[in-house]
């Protein structure tokens, strides 16, 4: 059997030694929840697990590595293989199985146990409890692609604060050592008796937060209350569901990557503020190896900012609008709607675009099949988009590379720049609160105005490492081409490989792939209309020429 059940078969398989681990280390699943579920509900199992109740083709892309699945019996997330993602979301919204929460096919977890409440000795090389005890500590090694890591000025970020670890308890011949996978600073807390409130004072005070201090990479951790349904009353938060909206900023030393990144977290407020364990619904292009290890998934926040190859945190700092709810019904909405299409997206039903189909756009598409009509901000420009297909297409010789600019520049822009994503969104929802939203409100918006008691804005700073610092994300295309060097043979470019997935593996609407043409619609009748238009002139001009010669 390859499933793995118990602390003691999972230490066999990953090597660590049997004898009893220390106070400070327990299982990751014990006593814990993962985003709105109890972790308790879990098993740990490895990708390669051949008889597990789970999606076969998400297994298939964490083969070497520790995911939570569901135990036997638990009410899995299902999927149509008719209907595209957002058809079976919407029928799905409305059918009866959308009142109880579901459970995901699969969570990237990474690590087998948790060292909670720790300091980082002043050495790096141990940890210590609250009651003194030490274990030897080491690191998971680097990424052999990742072109930088955790270094001196890591551990003097890390050392003395209280810790959360994700990692591995191995033997040594000296005795045990915890090898961490990510480092979380309990001090990052949401603290709700320190929270002053402090509304907007203008209409663009997210982009504000978001661009203050050069984006905060270097800046201390914050959070803001901008509105709170009664100010004045003790806040009871611990344990009330969340909808976060995730947005990374720009990377410091990749020319491809100051849009940033998006995302949406569901979970319920921990105690002492607590948000480690809350869920990451991370949307990223499974066709390609990323060179941090990213992988797409359903993944604790721990593990989402702070894992030391992968972790956000390491290479940009990062910004999020936490909505404090006082009903989990439209949490367990969003994360029963994003497991739908997580197996959608696993399948090959639908492949990640980086302008149409994105994080920023899968995110936002399932908010917009459950009711929540987040305001559109319009693409960038058609004038733009055409001559820039004409410019592209004729500097590369490539008509495909004429297709990438052209899609960007018609892109709906809160879908292509996940800075917008995370303004629209915010701002809607602080006008869905302050019942200043204009339009008639669905169900789902109507569940959002009534069921949500506060609104949190966080920004989280960089991690010091061997990486260059990031800053804020761009709010729009030409601040992109503004920031990026004038000439593209000078860009900093990661170059990654392709993950071609398995054609044994493709079934359903995977099988019904159309391929994109290279010459959009638009770009085809103009090209059209420029070589007919003289033609036609010219016969025109020849039959009036011939009207005009006297009969002999």
């Amino acid at each position: 059997m390859k499933r793995i059940a118990l602390a003691g078969a999972l230490a066999m398989t990953v090597g660590v030694h049997a004898e009893a681990p220390p106070t400070m280390v327990k299982d990751a699943l014990q006593d814990e929840h993962l985003g709105l579920f109890p972790a308790q509900d879990f098993l740990i199992a490895n990708g390669n697990c051949t008889d597990c109740a789970s999606l076969k083709q998400g297994l298939w892309y964490f083969r070497d590595d520790l995911v939570a699945l569901p135990k036997p019996g638990m009410p899995m997330a299902g999927y149509s293989t008719t209907q595209n993602r957002h058809d079976d979301i919407r029928q799905w919204a409305s059918s009866d199985a959308a009142k109880s929460l579901s459970y995901p096919p699969l969570i990237w977890l990474g690590a087998p146990q948790v060292a909670d409440g720790v300091t980082l000795g002043a050495d790096g090389k141990q940890i210590q409890a609250a009651d003194g005890s030490a274990l030897a500590f080491g690191l998971v090694p680097k990424i052999a692609t990742n072109r930088s890591y955790y270094d001196a000025s890591s551990s003097a970020y890390f050392a003395g604060r209280p810790l959360r670890v994700r990692g591995t308890l191995e033997s040594q011949t000296s005795g045990q050592r915890f090898v961490a996978r990510s480092i979380w600073p309990k001090d990052f807390s949401i603290d709700q008796k320190k929270l002053v409130l402090q509304p907007p004072a203008e209409a663009d005070t997210l982009k504000s937060f978001v661009q203050a201090e050069q984006g905060g990479a270097k800046s201390a951790f914050a959070t803001r209350l901008l509105w709170e349904r009664s100010p004045g009353e003790a806040r009871q938060w611990q344990d009330k569901p969340v909808i976060g909206v995730m947005l990374n900023g720009a990377q410091g030393d990749d020319d491809e990557a100051y849009g940033g990144h998006f995302a949406i977290v569901t979970g319920r407020f921990g105690k002492d503020g607590d948000w480690s364990n809350w869920m990451v619904n991370n949307f990223y292009n499974l066709d390609s190896v990323s060179e941090k290890g990213i992988i797409a998934s359903m993944v604790p926040m721990d593990n989402y900012l702070m894992d030391l190859n992968s972790g956000q945190q390491y290479y940009r700092p990062s910004y999020m609008l936490v909505a404090v709810l006082n009903n989990p019904r439209a949490a367990n909405a969003y994360q029963g709607a994003v497991e739908r299409t997580y197996n959608h997206f696993y399948r090959h039903d639908f492949v990640y675009q980086h302008a149409a189909a994105n994080c920023s756009g899968i995110s936002l598409d399932v908010f917009k099949a459950l009711g929540w009509n987040i305001p559109e901000r319009g693409p960038t420009g058609w004038g733009h988009a055409i001559l820039g297909y004409g410019y592209l297409a004729a500097k590369d010789g490539s008509l495909n590379s004429g297709r990438k600019i052209y899609d960007y520049l018609t892109e709906e822009t809160t879908h292509l720049l996940p800075a917008v994503a995370f303004d629209a969104a915010g701002q809607d929802l602080l006008d869905l609160v302050g019942s200043h939203a204009w339009r008639k409100l669905s169900d789902y918006e109507s569940q959002l105005k009534n069921d949500v008691d506060a609104l949190i804005l966080v920004r989280i700073p960089q991690v010091p490492s061997s990486r260059a610092f990031g800053s804020n994300p761009v709010f729009s295309f030409d601040e992109y081409m503004e920031r990026a060097p004038k000439d593209h043979a000078n860009w900093k470019i990661v170059p990654v490989d392709a993950r071609p997935f398995p054609q044994q593996l493709r079934d359903g609407q995977a099988l019904l792939q159309e391929s994109v043409s290279p010459v959009p619609l638009p770009v085809a009748g103009i090209a059209t209309m420029i070589v007919i238009c003289p033609i036609i002139l010219s016969r025109k001009r020849k039959r009036q020429r011939a009207a005009k010669i006297p009969e002999r």
